[in-house]
C-alpha cells in the first residue's frame, strides 16, 4: 500500500520531527510513504478569512499534488478536515468536483488511518508517563473524529491517561482567531492551561501541533513545566517490535 503524506504548514515549518514519526510508524507497518513535493498549504487560513476565490489556486494545487495518491494521510486533524471540504468548495465546478470528491474519500488524519483503515490499536509504543489529551476543535467538530486517538493511546504500554476537565473547550488558537481576538484567545488558553494542570499530567498530547504550540507557549510564558507531544511521537516512542503485526491490508 502507498500513502502520500500531507504535512501541514505548521508541522512542515516548525515541527518536522512529527513528520518523521509518522513516516516511521507507517513504514513499520509495511506502508510505502510518498511525499509530493508540490504540496502547499491546504488553504484554510485564507478560506476562513473569506478569501474564497483567492484560495482557489491553492486548492487546485493540492488536488493536483495528491491526484495519484492511493491514500492521503494528514499530520493535523484541522488541515485534514480542510482538505476534505474541497468537495463542497468545488460542488458546482465541472472540472474539479470529481477530483475533489476523490480527495475527500481517500484523505485521513494519521490516527484515523491507523485505526479505521488499517484496523490497528496496538502499534508497539511504550510511554511510562501520566498524560492528558487535548481534543482539538477542528478534528472533533469538522472532521468528526472522537475515537481513534483514544483507542490507540489505550494500547500504549505504561501510559496513564487522565481526561482534561471541559475537554470539549477550545484552546483559543483557532488560527486567525488568536490574532483577531487576542484578549479572548488568551482567556481561553489560560482556562485550558489551568484545566491541564488540574489533571496532574506530565505530558500533553494532541493530533494538532498548532494547538500544542499555543498551549505549550502559554505554559512556557507562565513558567510552568509541561511536555508536549504529537500523537505520532507517542505512537513512535520506545517501540517494542515484538508487538508490531503488519495488517494484511497494508501489504495489498
Amino acid at each position: 500500500m502507498k500513502v502520500s503524506l500531507f504535512t501541514s504548514c505548521v508541522v512542515d515549518a516548525l515541527f518536522p520531527n512529527v513528520s518523521i514519526a509518522i513516516v516511521e510508524v507507517l513504514e513499520r507497518f509495511g506502508i510505502e510513504v510518498l511525499y509530493p513535493e508540490n504540496q502547499v498549504c491546504c488553504g484554510q487560513p485564507t478560506l476562513n478569512s473569506g478569501y474564497r476565490e483567492e484560495s482557489r489556486k491553492v486548492l487546485i494545487n493540492q488536488l493536483e499534488a495528491f491526484k495519484d495518491a492511493d491514500y492521503v494521510v494528514g499530520a493535523a486533524g484541522s488541515c485534514t478536515a480542510s482538505m476534505r471540504e474541497y468537495a463542497e468548495f468545488f460542488k458546482d465546478d465541472p472540472i474539479y468536483y470529481e477530483e475533489a470528491v476523490k480527495l475527500h474519500d481517500k484523505t485521513y488524519e494519521f490516527t484515523q488511518f491507523l485505526y479505521h483503515v488499517l484496523g490497528l490499536t496496538d502499534v508497539g509504543a511504550t510511554l511510562y508517563k501520566k498524560v492528558t489529551y487535548h481534543r482539538s476543535c477542528h478534528m472533533t467538530r469538522l472532521l468528526g473524529e472522537r475515537e481513534s486517538p483514544f483507542e490507540l493511546m489505550k494500547h500504549v504500554k505504561g501510559l496513564e491517561y487522565v481526561e482534561i476537565p471541559h475537554i470539549e473547550n477550545c484552546c483559543g488558537f483557532g488560527g486567525t482567531f488568536s490574532v483577531k481576538e487576542p484578549i479572548i484567545s488568551n482567556a481561553m488558553v489560560t482556562e485550558k492551561m489551568n484545566d491541564i494542570i488540574d489533571t496532574g499530567a506530565e505530558v500533553l498530547i494532541s493530533a494538532d501541533m498548532a494547538c500544542l504550540m499555543n498551549i505549550g507557549g502559554k505554559f512556557n510564558r507562565e513558567g510552568k513545566p509541561i511536555t508536549i507531544m504529537h500523537i505520532a511521537e507517542v505512537l513512535n516512542h520506545d517501540v517494542d517490535l515484538s508487538r508490531v503485526k503488519i495488517p494484511e491490508k497494508a501489504l495489498a
